[in-house]
This record gives C-alpha cells, structure tokens and sequence, in this order.
C-alpha cells in the first residue's frame, strides 16, 4: 500500500473527483478462502457490516479468519467519488476509505463479536494514518447497517474509550455513521483477499493491545 505525501484532508463533495457511474472492473465470482460470493447474492439469514480500519488487505484477512464469517469484500466508502479507483482514493480527492464488508451469520457471531476483533485489530486513535500508512483513506470508521448496529457500534466506542484511557491512549478518531448515507464500492480484483494470493504481502494494521469489552459491556 502506499499513499501520496500531502497534508491529509477530507475533501468537500463539490472538490471531490465525479467518478462515474459505471464500474471499471467487475468483482471476482468466489472469495478465494470461503468460496462464497463476495458481492453477493447474500442468503437471507446472513447480515452485513462495514468496518475502515487502516490498509484493506490485513483489514480483509482479520475478519476472513474471524469464524461465523461467510464473506469478505475489500471496497471504498464514506467519501462522494462513485466507482471510485484505487489510485483516486489515494489521491485523497475521493473522501473515502479503505474498507472491508464482512458478511457474517449471526447464529455463528455475533455484531459485538466482530466490534470487538475491529476495535483490537488497529489503532483507533491516530487520526488519519495506520502505522505507517498516512492519508484519509487509512482512517477508523464504522458504518452500520441498521439503528441497532448503530447503538451496539457507539456503545462499544464509549467503553473503548474507558479502558484506553485508563492505559494511557488518546482519544478514539472513529467514525460511527449509517451505511445508507455512505455507498460502498468494490475495490479492484487484485485487492480482494489479497494477503492470501501474496502470503508474504505489506500488512499495515495494528492493534494497541488493550482488550476492548465485548459490544455493550460496560468498561471497568
């Protein structure tokens, strides 16, 4: 991954690249490590969330191996560019951010679960940048598909909060905010599961090795 050297800075829709309204690139039919669709159909007992948690690749790979995981799509979103391309979002002209939709069975695992492997796969508190990785598109966000993911999703940025504070860190960045607002758009094919076509590849994330309280749970 990579990122331009400029003063990071969300862009206004009216200084944001158009886009256009018609991808460039189709999605591969099957997830290389689940052999499930990554752009759906999704079944109907199945649920969606949207986590932004620094570089795509190791964000795609910590949820993939997460169990009760049926799908992953690595992808843009938060910003106003449509089919936007990966090197328009690192330009930093997008508004977006790297992304990764994670499909999952919720008689497997639950929201709270998937918050919780979130919020301790990365920092949450350095703003615009993962590691080494500088930009807008690097940044910590949520986006929730429905009023409970959004209460499950705030509450657990609050006990968060708590419990890396009493350890010393600084304050949560992340941004918790309605999917519908925020459209998501499939990344390029050679950025879905990519740590595992390249075993070997850059992976960016990580986390600040405070355990966060499961979803609601309140901090102590």
């Amino acid at each position: 991954m990579f990122s331009y050297h400029r003063t990071p800075e969300l862009p206004t829709r009216e200084e944001a690249l158009p886009g256009r309204a018609e991808p460039l690139f189709a999605v591969p039919e099957r997830h290389t490590v689940l052999g499930t669709p990554p752009a759906g159909p999704y079944p109907a007992h199945l649920e969606v969330a949207d986590f932004g948690l620094g570089c795509f690749w190791g964000a795609e790979r910590a949820f993939w191996q997460t169990p009760g995981v049926w799908t992953t799509l690595a992808g843009y979103q938060g910003g106003f560019t449509e089919n936007p391309t990966y090197e328009e979002v690192c330009s930093g002209l997008t508004g977006h951010a790297e992304v990764v939709r994670v499909v999952f069975d919720p008689s497997q695992v639950s929201y709270e679960a998937l918050l919780k492997r979130f919020w301790e796969s990365h920092d949450p508190t350095q703003g615009f940048r993962q590691g080494n990785d500088v930009g807008t598109q690097y940044r910590s966000a949520v986006y929730t598909h429905s009023p409970t993911q959004q209460a499950m999703a705030q509450a657990s940025r609050t006990a968060y909060q708590q419990v890396l504070t009493y350890s010393g860190h600084g304050r949560i960045s992340t941004a918790v905010l309605p999917a519908t607002d925020r459209p998501f758009w499939p990344a390029e094919a050679h950025h879905q599961q990519y740590l595992d076509k390249n075993p070997g590849g850059y992976c960016g994330i990580g986390g600040t090795g405070v355990s966060c309280p499961i979803g609601v749970a309140t901090a102590e």
